[in-house]
């Protein structure tokens, strides 16, 4: 089970996350969503597809750009379609079952 917290809150929690390239992505059905900002104005496309970005906002402060998702992957990206990943600093917690 790995968990992704900010700001004192489990943002994310599942033992199906998948791992490329050093980053973990998690289910998007994983992540409380209502922790979640989407940011409409900021996307980006890489060498594995389009991305999105999510502003995290827990207890009334903000976490610009803290979380993406690749919305439209390439296909060497396909395999994370619909997870999200977290950065900026946000922790993830690795616990065993």
């Amino acid at each position: 089970m790995v968990k992704a917290i900010w700001n004192g809150e489990v943002i994310a929690e599942s033992s199906n996350v998948k791992k490329m390239e050093g980053v973990v992505y998690f289910p998007a059905r994983s992540v409380k969503m209502e922790y979640l900002r989407t940011d409409p104005t900021y996307k980006a496309t890489t060498e594995k597809g389009k991305i999105t970005y999510f502003d995290l906002v827990v207890h009334g402060e903000i976490n610009n750009d803290a979380a993406y998702s690749y919305i439209e992957p390439s296909e060497s990206g396909m395999f994370i379609k619909d997870y999200i990943a977290f950065r900026r600093g946000v922790s993830l917690a690795e616990e065993s079952l």
